[in-house]
């Protein structure tokens, strides 16, 4: 069963720090681009950054320099390294996993974090 399966998410205070983690199993094509993206209540999904075959990454403006993504070497297992949280990182945070020739993506079931002192 194709599954992206999200971990690492919970209640940090202002300042500290998070691990979530990504696994994507029972996908049997490449998974060329691995995706994080958050949504805050009321808010639309938003990409927070990408990890692309290869090593390359991207990320969105606000969290430049305070997150970053990784990902096992051969697997599909992403990270998403999150430090010196805000308030307004608060949001649940989803996976996601693409085959770029095929188009085919899929997305995990989220994972909430929130900062909160």
């Amino acid at each position: 069963q194709e599954q992206v399966t999200e971990s690492g998410g919970g209640l940090v205070q202002p300042g500290g720090s998070l691990r979530l983690s990504c696994v994507a199993s029972g996908i049997n094509i490449p998974i060329n681009v691995m995706s994080w993206f958050r949504q805050a209540p009321g808010k639309q999904r938003e990409l927070v950054g990408r990890i692309i075959e290869g090593g390359t990454t991207k990320y969105v403006d606000s969290v430049k320099g305070r997150f970053t993504i990784s990902r096992d070497h051969g697997s599909n297992t992403a990270y998403l390294q999150m430090n010196f949280l805000k308030p307004e990182d608060t949001a649940v945070y989803y996976c996601n996993a693409v085959n770029v020739a095929s188009g085919t993506f899929f997305w995990g079931q989220g994972t909430q974090v929130t900062v909160s002192s």
